[in-house]
């Protein structure tokens, strides 16, 4: 097992402690790094008194539902599907600057009920602790969903603990989580320019998108939709290997219903729709 750093270790401890003074808890575990830790780390504490859920919807790749239940099997932890209807809430279909506070108050409304109903299961007075995997890292970023999370007094427990990413990567290395160097990953909706209304077709779209390019080898892809044109976004060390094989891409993203594809010469980066918000581009 890798050894860990000693400020690493140090905030692996205080994220232990820190869960067990919750008693119970909820974790809204999406796939990513992040609240993978949080959820192992939270079974490893508390055992049956914590209860992973994972978000079910048309933006949630298939994959990333799959992948927590399988690590939920290898690691023992209790685990549940919840489905959210973020396609229900104008906000989130208007996909203005704010689509994350609509869909992550989709989330946490769905939360909600199910920790209140851990609460009674266990003669608590009212709902147990809903905790997600916010890193230091994200709190310097456009997060309208932090603000959903505070509204609704969701705890934060790797950011209050200090956790960057890399610390996150460095415990889940080191705990034997076959995800702790998975690249990062957002939801679907995340590909859609700001403006453009989300749609179950336009999610299906990208979805499958990004399906195929996958299937082809590239393991971390976004495909940002503009219309009839995919916008593909690939490592900047893979952009050579995508024009070799730019037939084999160009099908992937036809087959997805795209009229055009275009390559992105600045690589992938997470997040880089947000531009348009700060006015950079």
């Amino acid at each position: 097992m890798p050894s860990l750093p000693v400020d690493t270790r140090d905030k692996l401890s205080r994220l232990r402690t820190d869960l067990a003074a919750l008693g119970r808890v909820v974790v809204a575990c999406s796939g990513g790094v992040d609240s993978c830790l949080l959820a192992v780390v939270a079974h490893q504490q508390l055992g049956p008194s914590a209860l992973v859920v994972t978000a079910v919807s048309p933006a949630v790749p298939a994959e990333e539902v799959a992948q927590v239940e399988a690590l939920a099997a290898e690691f023992g932890f209790r685990w549940r599907a919840a489905r959210t209807a973020e396609l229900a809430r104008p906000g989130y279909v208007a996909n203005a600057g704010d689509r994350c506070y609509h869909c992550r108050s989709e989330l946490f409304d769905v939360l909600g009920p199910i920790a209140a109903a851990e609460g009674a299961a266990a003669g608590r007075p009212g709902p147990v602790a809903v905790a997600v995997g916010t890193i230091l890292d994200d709190l310097s970023d456009h997060r309208p969903g932090q603000r959903a999370a505070a509204e609704r007094g969701v705890r934060t427990p790797l950011a209050d603990a200090g956790f960057t990413k890399a610390d996150v990567r460095a415990a889940a290395r080191a705990l034997g989580l076959p995800v702790w160097d998975k690249p990062a990953a957002a939801c679907l909706a995340s590909r859609i320019p700001y403006g453009t209304p989300v749609t179950l077709g336009t999610l299906d779209r990208v979805g499958r998108a990004e399906a195929a390019v996958r299937a082809l080898g590239f393991g971390d892809v976004r495909v940002r939709h503009y219309g009839d044109l995919a916008r593909l976004e690939v490592p900047l060390a893979d952009l050579p290997l995508v024009l070799e094989r730019r037939a084999e891409v160009v099908a992937a993203l036809s087959g997805a219903g795209y009229l055009y594809a275009t390559l992105d010469l600045e690589g992938l980066r997470s997040g880089n729709l947000n531009a348009a918000l700060r006015g950079d581009r």
